[in-house]
């Protein structure tokens, strides 16, 4: 009995992945697992709840279980039940998500297991070839002279790029030379992040979306398209990177991120968070290592 009823308490029940990258993962809740979980969230949610004619937290449980929405109280035990499920699902399956899955609640009856869809989406393979070699090829065909570069006097005056225009070389001949099927997913989250932070710089200057495109005579469909260029080349770039960090083992140092902090913040709440194992120290961390990749890169072209 305890080996079925192990079973029957294993989350996934089947993985599907698509041409796209994209992975869907069909997660199965035990009704016994779900019960006890959804008594455990109605319970702390009660203490938050106010009854008229009784303190906070002090009415009792079933008048403020009253007041609290079948809805939220099944958001609020999924939303303890989930991350460990869908962790465990990853890992059993190999899985690498490049994004925090979509939830989707499949069903979910009384005294029945419950079933949970999670959509998320893979990393594609990356085959870099011989991108050190394209980089040194490309500087090599820039000095070189032909006719339509003018004399070779001229070209010897050409002035030295700068660093700005060197980086933005070594990106364009990334992007060009080496090949990714960027998921569609991917380039929509991002175009999506965009768009949200779009409307929360108008909101804090007090305009509309409608007023903002009007005044840059788009439409929300043309601003959409504009973006996702340019979203499909920043996760394209953000990827290359990413692999060729990995190659070539670069590593950011404690005390690069240290100097980086000194330097970047003087609010010492930002500090603290950057100095400690956060989310946030991690994103700088990663930002820094694909700064170092790129100064790498530049260094080829010289």
């Amino acid at each position: 009995m305890a080996k079925a009823k192990k079973e029957k308490q294993e989350s996934p029940v089947a993985v599907a992945k698509g041409s796209d990258g994209s992975v869907q993962i069909t997660l199965i809740l035990p009704w016994e697992i779900i019960n006890t979980e959804r008594d455990k969230v109605a319970k702390e949610m009660a203490a938050d709840i106010t009854v008229p004619g009784f303190r906070k937290g002090k009415a009792p449980f079933e008048k403020a279980l009253e007041r609290i929405s079948q809805e939220h109280l099944i958001e609020h035990t999924l939303g303890h039940l989930l991350p460990k499920r869908f962790t465990d699902a990853i890992i059993e399956h190999k899985i690498k998500p490049a994004m925090y899955p979509k939830f989707e609640l499949v069903s979910a009856e009384e005294g029945k297991d419950w079933q949970v869809r999670a959509v998320t989406v893979e990393l594609p393979e990356v085959k870099l070839g011989d991108y050190k070699a394209a980089l040194i090829g490309e500087a090599r065909a820039e000095k070189i002279w032909t006719p339509e570069k003018g004399s070779a006097k001229a070209a010897q005056k050409e002035k030295e790029l700068t660093q700005e225009e060197k980086e933005a070389k070594v990106i364009d001949t990334l992007l060009e030379k080496i090949e990714i099927n960027v998921p569609k997913m991917l380039v929509e989250e991002e175009i999506n992040s965009r768009l949200s932070s779009l409307l929360e710089r108008l909101e804090k200057l007090g305009l509309s979306l409608e007023s903002y495109l009007a005044s840059i005579n788009k439409t929300g469909d043309s601003l959409r398209s504009e973006y996702r260029d340019g979203a499909e080349r920043s996760i394209k770039l953000d990827i290359i990177l990413s692999e060729v960090a990995q190659k070539e083992k670069v590593e950011v140092t404690d005390e690069e991120m240290q100097a980086f902090i000194s330097v970047a913040s003087s609010d010492k709440d930002a500090i603290k968070r950057l100095t400690h194992n956060s989310q946030e120290a991690a994103t700088v961390r990663a930002l820094l290592k694909k700064r170092k990749v790129l100064e790498h890169l530049v260094s080829l072209l010289t």
